[in-house]
């Protein structure tokens, strides 16, 4: 299927360009949420009219993201998990996790599906880098430092 992209999507394209996906990835994640509309001749003269709107929407989101990644860097989240005497958890420290952690530090508008954790949930006691990715120019490192409490 081919869509007009309405934002940039990264591994996909910029805004306004016109790309083939397939159909699943189209209909139950990119026009649902707005980030593509299906492009028919309607819908392309319909966006080229509307493009500097569109154009003015994205860089609002940027500088919102960027604002935001500012208040954010360098942060260090700190998450108490149960833990053994050996300093594995016994559980894990997962990105909802982390979610939860920076909403209670006053970031209301993170959402789960931004944090990457490069090697998976985090399983030990200890500081661990992860990357918050607010938009897709801006990315953001921040530190987790994952406490034991004795069970």
């Amino acid at each position: 299927m081919q869509v007009i992209l309405l934002e940039k999507v990264v591994n996909l394209g910029n805004l306004g360009e016109v790309v083939r996906v397939r159909d699943g990835y189209a209909r139950n994640f990119l026009i649902p949420k707005k980030i593509a509309r299906r492009a028919t001749e309607t819908a392309l003269k319909e966006f080229e009219a509307r493009r500097a709107e569109h154009e003015k929407i994205q860089a609002d989101k940027l500088v919102v993201a960027q604002a935001i990644a500012g208040k954010m860097a360098d942060r260090v989240v700190v998450i108490s998990q149960k833990a053994g005497v050996d300093g594995r958890l016994f559980g894990s420290v997962t990105s909802m996790d982390i979610t939860a952690a920076l909403i209670k530090e006053g970031f209301a508008t993170i959402e789960k599906s931004q944090i990457r954790l490069s090697e998976g949930a985090l399983k030990a006691v200890g500081e661990f880098p992860v990357s918050v990715v607010l938009h897709a120019d801006v990315a953001v490192d921040i530190t987790v430092r994952v406490q034991g409490e004795m069970a």
